[in-house]
């Protein structure tokens, strides 16, 4: 949960901007493709990211599989590195110019003997650091470009 001096649709726009996305995570490399030629996603959209986690090369696609702005959407792996990934973003108006932004991310490991204990002691809390990071970069962005209203 991340409290941001903005209005929910600035938040609910930058959190959908690929190129704000790849900026949130330097350490990884990231860069961003999408199947609709656009940098700001919409509902039924994909996108591919690459990036280097762990020292390794990992490429994911998401689809947009729901989309209510300003107040939430979800975005579903369809290929990657996880047998599931589900992510809920949510955008709470506080007040008439704030915003608490909520991550909800459901995943499972791949179909490996350990997957559980996988996901519960390195992929869940890595994910967790990652999703800190990118709220923290939103957060930056909403409150120091006066993209308040």
């Amino acid at each position: 949960m991340t409290d941001i001096a903005a209005v929910p649709v600035v938040v609910f726009d930058l959190e959908l901007d690929v190129d704000i996305h790849a900026a949130s995570l330097p350490g990884s490399r990231e860069s961003a493709s999408t199947s609709s030629g656009r940098r700001t996603l919409q509902l039924g959209d994909e996108v591919t990211f690459h990036a280097r986690h762990f020292g390794v090369p990992w490429r994911m696609s998401s689809r947009i599989t729901s989309y209510d702005r300003p107040h939430r959407f979800v975005d579903e792996q369809i290929r990657g590195p996880f047998r599931t990934l589900h992510h809920e973003h949510l955008f709470t108006a506080l007040g008439t110019d704030g915003t608490r932004m909520t991550d909800r991310m459901y995943i499972s490991a791949p179909g490996v003997p350990l997957g559980a204990a996988l996901t519960h002691l390195l992929l869940a809390p890595y994910l967790d650091r990652l999703l800190r990071q990118r709220a923290a970069h939103i957060k930056h962005t909403a409150e120091t470009t006066g993209q308040h209203d």
